[in-house]
Formats: structure tokens, sequence, C-alpha cells
């Protein structure tokens, strides 16, 4: 089990640009992939995006691709969820997770494939 923390969220407007952090807990965060998840008010969790365990693989959701970018850094246990050209629609609160990884490469899109998830951070968008 890993403990996630997310920062980074706030308010701002359409057009501007946010950075989130999650930070996990414990020895061994190159053995998780992460996904990123956000959810609307009166809307179900989506997926964003994700990674692999090595960071070599990555895939976003459509709706944030060529405006979001997901990276780790594994010396210091986080992983960053990077938002350009903010929207709108892209209110809500984000929420990252981790699912132990067999595979470097493998990255997961399903909400239920993940066992262990941050509290979410509240992201606000203007327009």
């Amino acid at each position: 089990q890993v403990q996630l923390v997310e920062s980074g969220g706030g308010l701002v407007q359409a057009g501007g640009s946010l950075r989130l952090s999650c930070a996990a807990s414990g020895r061994t965060f190159s053995s998780w992939a992460m996904g990123w998840f956000r959810q609307a008010p009166g809307k179900e969790r989506e997926f964003v995006g994700a990674i692999s365990r090595s960071g070599g693989n990555l895939y976003y959701a459509d709706s944030v691709k060529g405006r979001f970018t997901i990276s780790r850094d594994n010396a210091k246990n986080t992983v960053y969820l990077q938002m350009n050209s903010l929207k709108p629609e892209d209110t809500a609160v984000y929420y990252c997770a981790a699912k132990a990884a067999g595979l470097s490469g493998r990255v997961y899109f399903h909400s239920w494939e993940y066992a262990d998830w941050g509290q979410g951070t509240q992201v606000t968008v203007s327009s």
C-alpha cells in the first residue's frame, strides 16, 4: 500500500497553467505505474492520463492531449501533471492513483485497476 498526497491545485483563468504534484510514500515508487483522474461535480470520475513505472510510456485522454503532460521523478517519489491552456471544462477535483506494475512499460486506463488513491486537489478554471 502507498500513501499519495496531491498538491498544486487552485484557481486559474482560462488559458492559464497549473502543475499538480503527487507525492508518494514508500521505497518502491519505481514499481508503481501512476495515473491521473478527475471528477467534476455531478459527473463520474474520468481518466486523464497515465505513466508507466519507468516513465517511458505515457497515455492521455483525448480531451487533454496536447495540453497536459505527465512526468515522474522516481528519486523524489513524485509524479506531476503539467496542465497548460486550461479550459473551464477542466474544472474538477484531480486525483492521482498508483498501481503495482509487473511490466515496466505498462500503463493503466481504468480507475478500477488502481489500488491506491490520493485525497484529490481542486482545480478551478474561470472563463
